[in-house]
């Protein structure tokens, strides 16, 4: 064979090999875009309907403390989260002004009295006309009443403790000129720890389909390891002005913990009502970004579509959905994160 067929050979020997290189290529990657993948058909549940809802941690009973009549203030004795009891004595006005009224009205109370005395005797001796006594016994009369008004001014120019209680908001000091009814202590009744609510908002819809002693289960951020149990307590009649939701109070069964007015918390109140729910595994979600995700079912026989959820909640391995997935009765449950929409599939039974 001379040179020239010998290199000929050679070279449709190598084409024939690479073109069958070429094909095996091909054919391992065409095998290599078939994914295997297993699906499952969607489960639906029927659970109690829970509402969501957050607030703020309030007591039952909330007061502004203030003075009946101006003055001076002389002595404010708590401070602001300071606990007291009921009877305690928390503020004071500065007394000179007050105790020199007191002592005006009793001084004019004794000149009616003398006043009185003298008319009778008058009146017995046919000095006095009768008016004139009755005159003398209105202004005795008179006098006796201002000096009861004056001393129920003084009595009011302390404040005392109606219950038991603590100080939210200290609004004044000592030293201030301060009128009457002027606040000078936010408080907070309390009973123990019998009294504390969380106060949420919900929508008109949710408030129509919640009753009183409904059952709630609430998780304080201060306190986030527990769970409180606690009952729909008080129901607004009317919506917020401000933030156009409708109010509910919740009493806190609380045992061993005294939260602080304003902390925060969530709420999960049950109703009597059931949600009819799909249920599917959490394997088969892809793209999970808060409450929304994305799934992908069986298009055909051998192609996938995907289809978008709202998830409500995650319960070990299962998660509860909220919208999606209607009129799909089955979905892939595993090597969805290898999936797109140009994927070919190969479902494994």
């Amino acid at each position: 064979m001379t040179p020239i067929k010998l290199l000929t050979v050679v070279a449709v020997i190598s084409i024939v090999y690479s073109c069958k290189e070429e094909d095996k290529a091909k054919n391992s990657l065409a095998v290599a875009d078939v994914i295997p993948v297993k699906t499952a058909a969607v489960a639906a549940l029927e659970l109690p309907k829970k509402i969501s809802a957050t607030g703020l941690v309030s007591t039952e009973n909330e007061a502004r403390f203030s003075f009946k009549i101006g003055g001076i203030i002389s002595r404010v004795l708590v401070e602001e989260g300071q606990f007291f009891r009921k009877g305690q004595l928390l503020a004071t006005l500065n007394s000179t002004e007050i105790s020199a009224g007191l002592a005006q009205s009793s001084l004019n109370v004794e000149k009616a009295q003398r006043d009185y005395e003298r008319a009778v005797n008058l009146y017995k001796d046919s000095v006095f006309t009768l008016e004139q006594l009755q005159n003398t016994k209105t202004a005795l009369d008179i006098a006796q009443k201002a000096k009861e008004a004056i001393a129920f001014n003084e009595r009011y120019s302390q404040i005392y403790a109606a219950s038991d209680g603590f100080v939210s908001q200290k609004m004044a000091s000592e030293g201030e000129v301060i009128g009457p009814g002027m606040p000078v202590l936010a408080i907070n009744e309390t009973h123990g720890n019998n009294n504390y609510l969380l106060k949420v908002g919900v929508t008109d819809r949710e408030w129509a389909i919640i009753n009183l002693g409904q059952t709630a289960t609430v998780t304080l951020d201060g306190y986030a390891d527990k769970k409180i149990d606690a009952f729909v307590f008080r129901k607004s009649q009317a919506a917020d002005h401000t933030l156009g939701s409708f109010q509910l109070e919740l009493k806190l069964k609380l045992k061993d913990i005294k939260p602080a007015v304003g902390m925060f918390g969530k709420a999960e109140i049950a109703t009597n009502q059931n949600d009819n729910v799909k249920v599917i595994p959490y394997g088969s979600l892809v793209e999970a970004d808060g409450d929304k995700a994305f799934v992908f079912t069986p298009d055909g026989t051998d192609k996938v579509r995907k289809i978008p959820v709202i998830i409500s909640k995650v319960d070990n391995q299962q998660v509860y959905l909220r919208e999606g997935l209607d009129g799909v009765k089955e979905i892939v449950i595993s090597n969805s994160a290898y999936l797109n929409e140009k994927s070919t599939i190969k479902i494994i039974r």
